[in-house]
């Protein structure tokens, strides 16, 4: 196995050296293999196929409706500001869009490219408009960090990994080769795991500064991850192997991070 490690990193270092961006307010240099000329014109169109399916019943109008729309916009000033007066201006395109939709799911999501939807059976247990902004600025920090983009990358990177052990055991019985393959294999895939849990940290902080810059009690944030914490009556997989991280851990990092974001909080 020793022989195989310079084989695998060379060719993870191949396609990452010269692919690298940084994240906004974060920091952090994270792989770039995948652009958003590439990514974003696919969300949008997936975006637009999802709210004119027939099964998707979307909310035109109303206070609930209104209220996603008004907190969406507010995030989206309040973002673009950010980016611009920190040197960000040219590097992102956002055609931002708001929608609610009927389903008893407890959920909201942000595509690339700002493309949001809220379920209608998250609004109670956000229970108010800093409510929203916790969840809608979480979702949003995905979009602002690229994380699919990264996800994406990473996956291009095993390819590249996989195919060095590949060509590094062709030489090796067929029962040599399949174990390397599962080890190589269990091993990449713990590693996205642990990575999407870095991800999801990444946007609580980033969505934590975003409602704050938007007018939205940061503290708020902690209140509702316990309400959502609350509703996972069916347990959860360990944390190890879950790309999200435990409730209890979500709160106590949300609890190191809430004075971070109190800098930008004005109030309304």
């Amino acid at each position: 196995m020793k022989t195989l490690r310079p084989l695998l990193f060379a060719a993870i270092a191949a396609v990452t050296l010269y692919a690298c961006s940084t994240v906004p307010l974060t920091g952090r240099s994270q792989l770039s293999l995948v652009s958003d000329d590439q990514i974003n014109p696919a969300a949008a169109a997936s975006y637009k196929e999802l709210l004119s399916s027939p099964s998707t019943k979307v909310v035109t109008s109303g206070t609930d409706a209104q209220r996603v729309k008004r907190i969406g916009g507010q995030l989206a000033v309040a973002i673009e500001k950010y980016l611009n007066a920190n040197g960000y201006a040219n590097q992102y395109s956002f055609a931002w869009e708001f929608n609610l939709i009927q389903s008893p799911e407890i959920n909201a999501w942000c595509m690339p490219g700002g493309k949001v939807a809220v379920y209608s059976g998250l609004l109670p247990v956000a229970q108010s408009d800093a409510g929203l902004a916790v969840v809608m600025g979480h979702e949003i920090g995905h979009a602002i960090a690229r994380h699919s983009a990264e996800r994406m990358s990473q996956q291009l990177a095993l390819q590249a990994g996989g195919t060095a052990v590949g060509a590094a055991t062709g030489s090796k019985s067929a029962a040599t080769q399949a174990i390397v393959g599962q080890l190589y294999g269990v091993g990449g895939q713990l590693a996205l795991l642990k990575y999407s849990r870095a991800q999801e940290t990444e946007a609580d902080r980033l969505g934590l500064t975003f409602m704050a810059m938007a007018g939205y009690d940061p503290r708020q944030a902690v209140a509702f991850w316990q309400r959502m914490a609350a509703q996972n009556k069916g347990g959860s997989p360990p944390e190890f192997l879950s790309t999200h991280p435990s409730d209890a851990t979500r709160i106590a990092n949300l609890q190191s991070l809430v004075p971070e974001a109190l800098k930008y909080y004005k109030g309304k």
